[in-house]
């Protein structure tokens, strides 16, 4: 049994997804800190000057190092959503699929968010399902495994009986190999290659939030996601 494990994002690039589609089972790891300037709560969209930040504030003042992304509240002081929502439709609103998907996340701007896991996982959920990916998802706070890092990794692994740990590139730098060994665990790394395709604007910026293909392959998203990797789970 492959298995995946990626702290939850807000609006995820196609990596995060392929990596999702090529596993048995993916858990997300909600109970670790959250982490300054990551994707947890921003990533990036398409505009006309190439591309923007999309940011969710977050409330981590005396928080940092105690504070599990599980637990992370969303500052709703500060006008977030309807930024956000306007700076979609002011880049997509060309798109040829926008406005089939337009009135699932104008909803989700309008209404009130508490918790940034919640509002990641609702627009992730929307993803996956428009990519058809069925990977069963598990989250690390509901299950019994404790460690830090590369154990943490590893127990989970051993909690659903994993045979094959599906890494991110990173990995590379932090997994202990023996240690996943020893539990006859095989590590292997995703390199996903991005794929091109027709932009709302001249050009291709690579690294974009999953939404971008969305907006503009509309059905056939999954078809240019799921591209021949030549490089993936090496």
């Amino acid at each position: 049994m492959i298995v995946s494990i990626n702290q939850p994002g807000y609006l995820p690039w196609l990596g995060y997804f392929h990596r999702i589609a090529v596993s048995d089972v993916h858990i997300v790891l909600d109970t670790v800190q959250l982490e300054k300037n990551s994707f947890t709560n921003r990533n990036k969209v398409r505009t006309s000057q190439g591309w923007s930040w999309l940011t969710v504030p977050v409330r981590t003042a005396g928080k940092f190092g105690t504070l599990a992304i599980a637990n992370v509240e969303i500052a709703n002081d500060r006008g977030w959503a309807e930024k956000h929502w306007a700076t979609l439709r002011m880049n997509y609103g060309k798109a040829p699929f926008f406005f089939e998907h337009a009135p699932f996340f104008e909803d989700v701007y309008r209404r009130n968010w508490t918790r940034l896991h919640d509002l990641t996982w609702i627009i992730t959920e929307y993803l996956l399902d428009w990519f058809d990916i069925r990977t069963p998802s598990q989250f690390s706070s509901k299950m019994h495994a404790i460690g830090k890092k590369d154990e943490l990794v590893l127990n989970l692994c051993r909690e659903i009986d994993a045979d094959v740990y599906l890494s991110g590139p990173l990995g590379r730098n932090y997994l202990r190999e023996e240690l996943f060994a020893q539990q006859d665990i095989s590590v292997r790394y995703h390199d996903y290659q991005h794929p091109t395709y027709k932009q709302v604007y001249p050009g291709f910026e690579p690294q974009m939030s999953a939404l971008d293909l969305l907006f503009n392959a509309g059905p056939s998203s999954r078809e240019v996601l799921m591209a021949p990797q030549e490089q993936v789970a090496l």
